[in-house]
């Protein structure tokens, strides 16, 4: 059975994420399509819309087969780090492919890229560090090094799909045998566009804005329909949506009740930005004030989101050194008839263990992604089930 890898978070899933997963099929030729989906707390540190089980409902509705989550220690990490640990548990189910959407540029170009990266990295990270600029993303810093290493490459690294294909390709050739890689070319609204797209592509940001944001209305809710499936809209419109602003009370806290010393383990509490954290907690009346406030040149609002979710879940710099060196297991949270086939046939090859229901048996494989969706279910008390234990796959 040939399978074909997806890295996803859905939130929601849209019809651009449909085209991707038909297309992943076709180009890939796959029996099999394996999403790797983040859980409850996201790329950008942000806490998804609604919980796993009901994006994982979205990704079978839409035509995955399988649906694995990312752990939280991958899942909010800029793209090295979140590609790690996806490519890691494709490769850990012995999966023949991985297809990617991008802004730019063809599988061969990623491919090529990524072989030039992994043989000059000591050099990269050398110009890297000699040109370091604290005003400049990451991304915009490394896409002038390599400009200017490989002048005819053709990936641009000023877009966030582009940034990720690339990261993906990266990990993929650190492999014995890598698996195969597709790329295909981002349709429809602007991944950052916040309104809605007239030809029914619109963004996730989009449709996250019109669901909880400030241009909230039933009229626009109902536009909605034309921009998803109806099972993403049903997911949507019959489960409890959250934003940051849910888990404000809950950060606002940590914050407060933290010293400097104890906010200092936390993971990515560095170069003293727990004095900003101390300082603008007392004054900002919500989260998004919260981040503007703390935001500066030198730290931008994505890595300050992500350092919230930190915080918000205690994970500790000396724990996170642990988990980000793989994945622990393989969480199985739906599939179907095809999915089920891929399992029976292959799961005695895959190289870590599958856990279907968590247990207290073998929790000890997923503590962290326990702690975070205990935390995630207080963004509405008593409304969001249960996200782990005795959870069975959905079918």
């Amino acid at each position: 059975m040939k399978s074909c890898g997806v890295v996803v978070e859905y939130n929601p899933l849209h019809n651009g994420h449909v085209y991707h997963l038909k297309k992943a099929r076709e180009l890939s030729g796959a029996d099999t399509i394996i999403a790797i989906m983040s859980g409850n707390f996201l790329q950008r540190g942000e806490p998804a819309i609604v919980d796993k089980w009901s994006r994982a409902q979205m990704a079978l509705s839409a035509g995955a087969d399988l649906v694995i989550e990312l752990p939280v220690a991958f899942s909010t990490q800029p793209a090295d780090y979140f590609a790690k640990g996806a490519v890691g548990l494709l490769h850990a189910m012995n999966c023949d492919a991985i297809c990617f959407g991008s802004e730019s540029g063809e599988s061969a170009d990623y491919q090529k890229l990524a072989h030039f990266l992994k043989q000059h990295t000591p050099t990269i990270n050398q110009r890297f560090k000699e040109n370091r600029d604290p005003g400049k993303t990451y991304a915009s810093q490394m896409d002038q090094i390599l400009k200017e290493l490989m002048p005819e490459q053709l990936v641009s690294l000023s877009t966030p799909n582009n940034i990720l294909g690339l990261a993906y390709s990266k990990e993929n050739v650190l492999y014995e045998k890598p698996m195969e890689l597709y790329t295909i070319t981002r349709v429809g609204s602007d991944y950052h566009e916040k309104e809605l797209d007239e030809q029914n592509f619109s963004s996730a940001t989009a449709i996250r804005e019109s669901l909880v944001g400030s241009k909230k209305n039933k009229a626009r809710i109902e536009e909605l329909k034309l921009s998803m499936p109806d099972s993403s809209f049903e997911q949507l419109t019959t489960h409890p949506l959250v934003s940051w602003e849910n888990y404000w009370p809950y950060l606002k806290y940590q914050i407060e009740v933290q010293s400097l010393e104890e906010l200092r383990t936390v993971y990515q509490v560095t170069e003293g930005i727990e004095y900003r954290l101390k300082e603008y907690i007392q004054e900002a009346e919500s989260f998004e004030q919260f981040i503007s406030l703390v935001k500066n040149k030198r730290v931008s609002w994505t890595r300050l989101q992500r350092l919230c979710v930190y915080i918000l879940l205690q994970l500790k710099k000396e724990d996170m050194v642990n988990e980000l060196t793989e994945p622990q297991a393989i969480h199985l949270l739906g599939f179907n008839f095809r999915g089920r086939n891929y399992l029976k046939e292959m799961k005695k090859r895959f190289s870590l263990p599958l856990i279907a229901n968590v247990t207290k048996k073998n929790k000890n494989l997923w503590t962290s992604d326990i702690k975070a969706g205990k935390i995630y279910q207080m963004g509405q008390l008593g409304l969001i089930k249960e996200q782990d234990y005795y959870r069975q796959p959905l079918k």
